[in-house]
């Protein structure tokens, strides 16, 4: 069953109780990997496997997300500054424990490619924020994991 989770803003990803933060160099150009996160977000399956659905809502201000396993979330846009910055709030969710969650990513140049910095700034129970904190090494790997699939992805269309 959704529920709606806390109306958070930007300032959520400094306050946060728990913060993860996952950071990668790829050789795509801060353009392209923007475009890949904010502007073809029905092709986020295609690079992050964990994402089985993603399509923009309400004429692109949200986008709805489904995730392996069977967790939805409804999301609400909260920032897209191309080509350095795109976040989302979940509103609704099916995950048990889930209070709020916010996610950004930063795109900083990095020599001829990119910076990509995935900020997962959450609330939830003391078990769902214990659980996260343990599974932060997985949430990392699936991070890095998604990276470097899209920037293979991206190499292979300006080929």
């Amino acid at each position: 069953m959704a529920r709606q989770l806390s109306p958070v803003g930007l300032e959520f990803i400094e306050s946060a109780p728990l913060r993860l933060v996952f950071a990668r160099e790829v050789s795509a150009s801060p353009e392209a990997v923007y475009r890949a996160l904010a502007d073809e977000v029905t092709d986020w399956p295609r690079w992050f496997t964990a994402v089985t659905l993603c399509r923009p809502t309400d004429g692109g201000k949200g986008r709805e997300v489904h995730l392996k396993g069977g967790t939805r979330f409804q999301e609400s846009i909260l920032v897209a500054e191309g080509p350095e910055r795109y976040a989302y709030r979940i509103d609704e969710s099916n995950a048990p424990g889930l209070r709020a969650l916010v996610e950004e990513w930063r795109l900083t140049p990095a020599g001829p490619g990119t910076r990509v910095q995935w900020t997962f700034a959450v609330d939830g129970t003391a078990v769902f924020r214990g659980t996260l904190k343990l599974g932060r090494s997985g949430l990392g790997r699936a991070f890095r994991d998604a990276v470097t699939a899209l920037d293979r992805r991206l190499a292979a269309a300006e080929a």
